[in-house]
């Protein structure tokens, strides 16, 4: 019997080995249960196992593949976010189906994401997560010095404002990290390129395909590195803040959480509105793409199975399927934009940030725009909200704080923007209902 049971162990041990191997998100989730852990050993409000003078020293080389990590992802996510949305806009390769759905499904994006964002602020005013870090431990963690709120976000005059979304300079809007500037831009050029001869079309598409590859595999450089990265940041924010702010970012998971969960909710209502199915067989249809997005944390990833589910499980037309899905991976990112404005409002209070009902708005603009051009891959929104930080006065290391505890956050979203991919999908059926966009399709196939 004891012989057995030790067996029994060792095929235990080795499938979790193999699991862990195959599996990046549980690697992940590994690395910050031990980097917490050391970082809690050694840090001077833990366990004290090292002197205070040793600590310091052993957290900054903690942090060194976490920086590595973000530098690396930062190189490649201009790129990616352009190549991405123009892929998404030639995605159909139709130009009359582009124009048809396009002028339905873009305020119905624009809608969905404001909602999101919305709720996002209300919780995290309400819940204030910020307030349970002491802001002395975090200026003692990350050794950043406060710094004064730049211009991004000051009050102008709408025309200006509204001219200011067409990028003058495209080099300074790159230097800048300019996302809505940037995802303007790559919107004009997709819509350019779709109208451009088939010949010319499709050289241009490979082109940015290209590019596009080439930064997704920079990208799965980084992300195999990403859990040395999470346990290095993790460890040092555990070593240098302890255990007081570790507890105090729970609150701050939960509210990121509670919010996915409300918007998960207002998508089911908009299902119970244009589905006779019913929210309850929905959520039973869609289960298997929303595992997997959250497994894989990419939408991109989950894409030809959320075609399938839709087409075959939903009981959408191809037509709609094949164009709003390869959007929706690249523009319908509900869930990241809420995590996005909950993270930003979250340091402002941890820093001690006011922001007045203008920098509020502007936070929704940039935010809905930042969201849009959000890869449909793991690890590149935590770089995004840098760029959302920097207009609020928050420094945008401040983002050490919040990549320990990023990715669990990543795979939730990464399921709830699916779900919102495939009501989106719902709804566009329901409201082309039986015209003649079948005809059109089949004719300019």
């Amino acid at each position: 019997m004891h012989h057995s049971t030790n067996i029994y162990l060792i095929r235990m041990v080795e499938s979790l080995g193999l699991l862990v191997r195959k599996r990046l998100w549980m690697q992940i989730l590994v690395a910050m249960v031990l980097g917490l852990g050391v970082g809690l050993l050694l840090s001077p409000e833990g366990a004290a196992l090292v002197n205070q003078d040793l600590s310091v020293v052993l957290a900054s080389w903690f942090k060194l593949p976490g920086a590595l990590f973000l530098n690396m992802i930062q190189m490649v996510v201009i790129p990616l976010i352009v190549s991405s949305i123009i892929l998404g806009l030639c995605g159909s390769g139709n130009v009359s189906q582009l124009k048809r759905v396009g002028l339905r499904i873009a305020p119905y994006f624009i809608a969905t994401t404001t909602v999101a964002v919305i709720i996002g602020i209300l919780l995290v005013q309400l819940i204030q997560p910020g307030n349970y870090i002491d802001e002395s431990l975090l200026t003692a963690a990350t050794e950043l010095p406060r710094t004064t709120a730049p211009q991004l976000l000051e009050p102008k005059p709408l025309p200006e404002r509204i001219a200011e979304l067409i990028p003058a300079n495209l080099n300074q809007s790159i230097a800048m990290r300019n996302m809505l500037q940037l995802v303007v831009y790559a919107i004009f050029t997709g819509i350019a390129v779709m109208l451009l001869p088939q010949k010319q079309r499709e050289t241009a598409v490979y082109a940015f395909g290209i590019a596009q590859e080439i930064a997704l595999k920079i990208v799965g450089w980084a992300m195999l590195f990403a859990p040395l990265a999470v346990f290095g940041l993790l460890a040092d924010i555990a070593i240098r803040v302890g255990l007081t702010a570790i507890l105090g970012m729970s609150v701050y998971v939960g509210t990121v959480i509670l919010g996915l969960l409300i918007l998960l909710v207002f998508y089911l209502v908009i299902v119970t509105l244009v589905s006779p199915a019913g929210p309850l067989r929905f959520l039973q249809r869609i289960s298997g793409v929303q595992l997997l997005a959250f497994s894989t944390s990419s939408s991109a990833a989950v894409m030809p199975l959320s075609m399938r589910t839709a087409e075959s499980s939903l009981g959408v037309k191809p037509s709609i399927t094949k164009f709003i899905v390869p959007l929706g991976a690249t523009v319908n990112m509900d869930g990241t934009a809420l995590y996005q404005v909950i993270a930003a409002v979250f340091l402002t209070q941890v820093y001690g940030i006011d922001l007045s009902t203008a920098q509020l708005v502007g936070l929704t603009v940039t935010t809905v725009g930042a969201s849009i051009g959000s890869p449909s891959t793991p690890g590149v929104g935590i770089v995004i909200l840098a760029t959302i930080l920097a207009g609020i006065g928050v420094p945008p290391e401040g983002i050490a704080l919040i990549i320990g505890v990023d990715r669990i956050l990543d795979m939730c979203r990464t399921a709830v923007n699916v779900t919102g991919d495939l009501t989106a999908c719902l709804v566009m059926d329901k409201l082309l209902g039986s015209d003649k966009l079948e005809e059109v399709a089949t004719q300019t196939a």
